[in-house]
C-alpha cells in the first residue's frame, strides 16, 4: 500500500536491512518450534539477528533491550552499538522472538521484530520495564484523548464505538492475559465488549489494532516498554493513535524510579514515544498467526512472510521470500 512517493531520505533503504534481520531471526527461531526450550530459541535468534544488523551501514545503539525482564540475554543489550558504525544514526528496539511461549509451545502469533528511528527519538526513561498502552487505529486516531488512560473502560470503549460507527457490543478489545488485568477485563465485559486474551504478544495486539480487517478495535493494558516503542513505530506509519504511561510493576521498580526525576504519571502520545517521522517497523511471522503466514521450512530451502511499514511515507509492504538455507 503505498500513499506517498519514496523520497531521498537517507533512511529511505533501512527498512529493507531490518527486514532481513528479522527473517533470519524467523528463520532460526523456527527450528526451535514446539520443542518446548524458549530460552534456548530466544538466545539463538538475538545471536542470529545481532548478525545481520551488524552486517548493515548504520551506527545504530540499541535503544531499548529486555535485561529488565530477561537479565541473562546476551545479545542487543540497550546501549549496544550495532551496524558497521558508518552510515546513518540510529537507534533500534529490537525483539528478535515476541511470544518464546508461544514458539517453544508450538502456538500461532510468534513474530521477529525490530523497529529504527533516528538518534535520541525514542522515549528512553532511565529503569523502565513496564508501560499502560492503549493502541487504536487511524479511524479512531482524531478522538482518542489522554483523559483515557484514567477514564472508565465503558467510557473509553463508548468513545471508539462512536469513531467505528459500531455498537460497544460489537467490539474487541486486545489483552495480555495477567493478573494485573482482572479488573480492566471485568470492566470490559461489563460494559459489553468482548476481549482477546493472549498469553504473550502485545506487539502483535497492537498491529491487529491498527491495521485493517484484523477484527480487533483497540489494544488496552499494561505489557512492556520495549514493546510499546515497537508498537509506537507501527502506530505512527499507519496514521494510527496511541497513549502510554509508565507503569512500575514490582516494590524494586517503584524503588529505582524513585531515585530519577522521572513523571510516572505523565501520558505519552505516539509522537512522544518516539518523535519524527523517519522510523521503520519489521516483523516477520515465526509461526502462524492472524497477520503473517509462519516460516516454512522445504528441505535446503524456506519461506517467509514479512511486512514493512514506513513512518516517513506511510508505506506498508507485504513481502513473500524464500531463502536458500546453509547446509
Amino acid at each position: 500500500m503505498e500513499t506517498k512517493s519514496e523520497g531521498s531520505s537517507p533512511y529511505q533503504n533501512l527498512g529493507f536491512d531490518l527486514v532481513r534481520a528479522t527473517e533470519a531471526a524467523a528463520l532460526s527461531a523456527g527450528h526451535w518450534m514446539g520443542l518446548g526450550k524458549p530460552d534456548e530459541a530466544d538466545r539463538d535468534a538475538r545471536a542470529t539477528m545481532c548478525a545481520i544488523l551488524n552486517t548493515v551501514e548504520m551506527d545504530g545503539i540499541i535503544a531499548s533491550g529486555e535485561e529488565g525482564r530477561l537479565p541473562t540475554c546476551e545479545h542487543l543489550r540497550s546501549g549496544a552499538r550495532v551496524g558497521t558504525g558508518s552510515g546513518p544514526e540510529v537507534d533500534l528496539v529490537p525483539d528478535p522472538i515476541d511470544g518464546c511461549s508461544l514458539l517453544a509451545q508450538g502456538h500461532p502469533g510468534a513474530i521477529s521484530v525490530i523497529a529504527a528511528a533516528p538518534r535520541g527519538a525514542f522515549w528512553a526513561p532511565p529503569t523502565a520495564v513496564y508501560m499502560e498502552k492503549i493502541v487504536v487505529d487511524a479511524q479512531v486516531a482524531p478522538f482518542l484523548v489522554p483523559e483515557c488512560m484514567d477514564a472508565p473502560a465503558a467510557w473509553t470503549l463508548a468513545l471508539v464505538a462512536r469513531a467505528k460507527e459500531k455498537k460497544v457490543s460489537d467490539l474487541v478489545v486486545f489483552l495480555l492475559s495477567r493478573p494485573r488485568h482482572a479488573q480492566l477485563i471485568d470492566e470490559i465485559r461489563t460494559a459489553g465488549a468482548r476481549v482477546m486474551l493472549r498469553s504473550e504478544g502485545d506487539i502483535a495486539g497492537a498491529l491487529m489494532a491498527i491495521l485493517p480487517d484484523s477484527g480487533i478495535d483497540i489494544l488496552m493494558g499494561t505489557g512492556g516498554v520495549g514493546e510499546g516503542l515497537l508498537a509506537a513505530c507501527a502506530v505512527k506509519a499507519a496514521g494510527g493513535a496511541m497513549l502510554g504511561r509508565w507503569a512500575p510493576q514490582s516494590g524494586q521498580e517503584r524503588d529505582q524510579v524513585s531515585g530519577t526525576d522521572a513523571d510516572v504519571s505523565r501520558i505519552l502520545s505516539v509522537d512522544k514515544l518516539v518523535t519524527g517521522d523517519e522510523t521503520f517497523f519489521a516483523v516477520t511471522g515465526i509461526t502462524d498467526g492472524p497477520l503473517l503466514s509462519g516460516v516454512q521450512y522445504h528441505g535446503n530451502r524456506a519461506t517467509s512472510n514479512s511486512m514493512i511499514l514506513r513512518g516517513e511515507t506511510r508505506t506498508r509492504r507485504i513481502m513473500r521470500a524464500e531463502h536458500l538455507l546453509e547446509t
